[in-house]
């Protein structure tokens, strides 16, 4: 089962969670299509996008039950990142956890999606 992560701060997360339905966040919303990462990329993408922020959650989503609205594309360094053509359904979420400042001001994830 392929996972891919986002880093979402806690009260949108709460405000999707209420409302039933995940739209993005306005970095998302600008751009058309929610930001994802895989374990080997979410690392940099927490310190290049949300460095320093606190109380960001990580949710980790079953890349399979996100259908062909999931599309693999080129971004920085030519990487591919999952990008979602959609709303993300809050069904294929399967762990939501906490992404603490660490004492070096990076953030601290948890045992299996280890920094690159």
């Amino acid at each position: 089962m392929p996972l891919v992560y986002k880093i979402c701060p806690r009260s949108l997360w709460e405000e999707a969670k209420a409302a039933g339905r995940f739209a993005g966040a306005p970095v998302d919303l600008a751009d058309g299509f929610i930001h994802f990462s895989t374990a080997a990329q979410v690392a940099e993408t927490a310190s290049r996008h949300f460095a320093g922020q606190a109380d960001l959650l990580l949710l980790a989503i079953e890349a399979d039950r996100l259908g062909d609205a999931l599309r693999y594309e080129p971004s920085r360094g030519g990487d591919l990142f999952p990008h979602l053509y959609g709303d993300l359904p809050l069904p294929a979420v399967i762990d939501v956890v906490a992404l603490p400042l660490g004492p070096d001001g990076r953030h601290s994830f948890p045992e299996g999606i280890m920094p690159r």
